[in-house]
């Protein structure tokens, strides 16, 4: 008997994932009896997303250097009134790794996808980082899907100050940069990984240790340092991108929730000429993992702008 290979390996991810969440349920927060890890074909990718509770949807977008797994906590509390969806995006996890295709529209679509196929079309998003920043451009593509959108310390596309001479943060250019940054960290991903988590946050012991090494464990794999490293090269694509959408407002109730020590108020700034419904938190004891780092004041925050 003959196994077609995509369908080996879509298995052998799902038996991997399903391992990997009773192996870790507990320690990560996520019961095993009630976390599903799941595949989609999106648009002819195959992501992988795991999903918990039960009630209205709601997905989680994470950003860099993270997986699903840094929503574990978030999507205990979520889960007893949403159902939450937390996917692995494109080259990252489990999810399926392409050459191409990081700029932000193409992540959008993938979490369009995801919504259509998972959420009935329709789903309350809360991005972070990266995940923010593709959040913000699916909510200006496909308003209709997006009911409610939550924006966690990021920079809208095109706001960032990637020029470390005039201030910017060093790390921009540097993952920019084609195979150096590969070179350098080669063999020491979970070192760096882990070196950039800590210089962000404020509460330097907030992202555990055990995160940090499934994060780590997933970027190191052949191809998953580059595909991270992608997700940078690709900001002055999504730069142009918003620009061509500037008249495009947005609708929906937006939430933008900032760590002082991270974006602090430049996220609300940014959003405020472009979200007719902006409501805006800033976390005076968090950094940029505002998630991790004042876990009560952010679930206490996106439950009651949820709950509408």
């Amino acid at each position: 008997m003959t196994i077609d290979r995509r369908a080996f390996l879509a298995l052998a991810g799902t038996v991997a994932a399903q391992g990997f969440a009773r192996a870790e349920g507990v320690e990560a927060g996520l019961p095993p009896k009630e976390a599903r890890s799941r595949f989609l074909d999106v648009g002819g990718l195959r992501l992988h997303h795991v999903v918990m509770g039960a009630g209205p949807p709601v997905v989680l977008v994470h950003g860099w250097p993270q997986t699903w797994f840094a929503w574990q906590a978030t999507m205990e509390r979520l889960a007893r009134r949403f159902t939450v969806i937390a996917p692995d995006l494109r080259g990252v996890g489990l999810s399926e790794r392409p050459p191409s295709g990081y700029d932000k529209r193409a992540i959008a679509e993938d979490i369009a996808a995801l919504i259509d196929r998972a959420a009935g079309g329709r789903a309350q998003v809360i991005g972070h980082d990266m995940g923010g920043k593709a959040a913000f451009v699916l909510a200006l593509l496909h308003p209709e899907m997006v009911e409610r959108l939550v924006l966690v310390d990021c920079l809208l596309p095109g706001t960032e100050n990637m020029d470390a001479r005039r201030g910017g943060a060093w790390h921009y250019g540097f993952h920019m940069a084609r195979e150096i940054p590969e070179l350098l960290t080669r063999g020491r991903e979970r070192d760096y990984i882990a070196a950039q988590i800590r210089a962000w946050s404020f509460r330097k012991d907030a992202v555990s240790e055990t995160a940090i090494s499934e994060f780590a464990r997933h970027y190191a794999t052949p191809g998953g340092m580059t595909a991270g490293f992608d997700y940078y090269r690709a900001l002055p694509e999504d730069a142009l991108l918003v620009q061509r959408l500037a008249d495009r407002r947005l609708d929906m109730p937006v939430l933008a929730i900032a760590g002082r020590h991270g974006v602090g108020t430049r996220l609300a700034e940014a959003l405020r000429p472009r979200a007719r419904a902006l409501s805006s938190v800033i976390v005076e004891e968090s950094g940029h993992f505002v998630a991790d780092e004042a876990p009560e004041a952010f679930w206490r925050e996106v439950e009651r702008f949820l709950a509408g």
